[in-house]
């Protein structure tokens, strides 16, 4: 498992039975948690809560405010700054546990003495592309929900980027095969597919159907140098190895080294949270 151990606005405070406790800047927020399968105590009783996430019986659910707290909020992590928003099925806008990745993918472009640019797949709030565009990077920024493109564009004024970014609402497989067809060629590409998911025309998507054919479309976008491929992935049952296999077979005629692991953010009470697996293959640069 990867882990960060710098951010100074977030925090995981404890975990039990499902839930998680969590400091975003001053704000504290109790939400559920699939992997919290051990018992620590009883959260709900915590003093300085101010919000908690509850799940419907019929599915979905809500916030539930205990004490008055600003709407949106920001947090910084190093010389990057994000929206906080608690928003529908628990999210907040951000996933802290990334930044291991924008760690990475930062130092790679960092060490190019060219023009990089990145693909980033599935970009949600863009916490990908501001890391990438605040190292130097051209970023195209595609995501199937316009208020999600939006909320990234907010994350890179906040953050000070004002130009690299290009953001595009649309379905992520169509965007591909239009640029494969346009000729249209990127340095890295990143993307977080959801387990499922519905394009704003009604395409769907599932994970396990669609991956591995949609990464070898996206190969054929990778410029002849390219710098590395990144895949992250929160469907629970998918292993790294998974994401390694599909990373190895389907760059297998690039020269470059594959890597996968579990991402996860240590927590107050000395463990590690996992959330996610990620796979990445880094070129063999000279």
């Amino acid at each position: 498992m990867r882990t960060v151990d710098d951010w100074q606005d977030y925090k995981i405070l404890a975990t039990s039975d499902g839930m998680k406790l969590e400091r975003w800047g001053d704000v504290v927020l109790l939400r559920p948690d699939p992997q919290v399968i051990w018992s620590g105590g009883d959260l709900f009783s915590r003093k300085g809560i101010h919000a908690v996430y509850k799940r419907s019986s019929k599915g979905g659910g809500g916030w539930e405010v205990i004490s008055r707290f600003p709407s949106e909020w920001q947090v910084k992590y190093r010389d990057l700054q994000f929206k906080i928003k608690p928003m529908g099925f628990k999210h907040t806008g951000l996933f802290p546990e990334q930044a291991v990745n924008w760690n990475a993918m930062r130092s790679l472009i960092e060490k190019e003495k060219r023009e990089i640019k990145v693909l980033n797949l599935f970009a949600y709030t863009g916490g990908a592309s501001v890391a990438c565009a605040k190292s130097g990077a051209l970023v195209t920024h595609v995501d199937a929900a316009r208020g999600m493109v939006e909320r990234a564009g907010e994350n890179a004024r906040l953050s000070g980027i004002e130009s690299g970014i290009r953001y595009i609402v649309d379905d992520c497989m169509k965007f591909v095969a239009r640029e494969i067809r346009r000729g249209n060629r990127y340095d890295a590409v990143i993307m977080d597919p959801p387990s499922y998911g519905r394009g704003p025309n009604g395409e769907t998507w599932k994970i396990e159907e669609n991956l591995f054919s949609f990464v070898g479309d996206c190969v054929k976008l990778l410029s002849e140098k390219p710098l590395f491929f990144l895949i992250n992935s929160y469907t629970t049952g998918l292993q790294p190895e998974v994401l390694k296999n599909i990373l190895t077979l389907t760059l297998k005629g690039f020269n470059g080294t594959v890597e996968a692991y579990e991402v996860g953010i240590p927590t107050d009470e000395g463990i590690n949270l996992p959330c996610g697996a990620s796979g990445f293959f880094k070129a063999h640069t000279t």
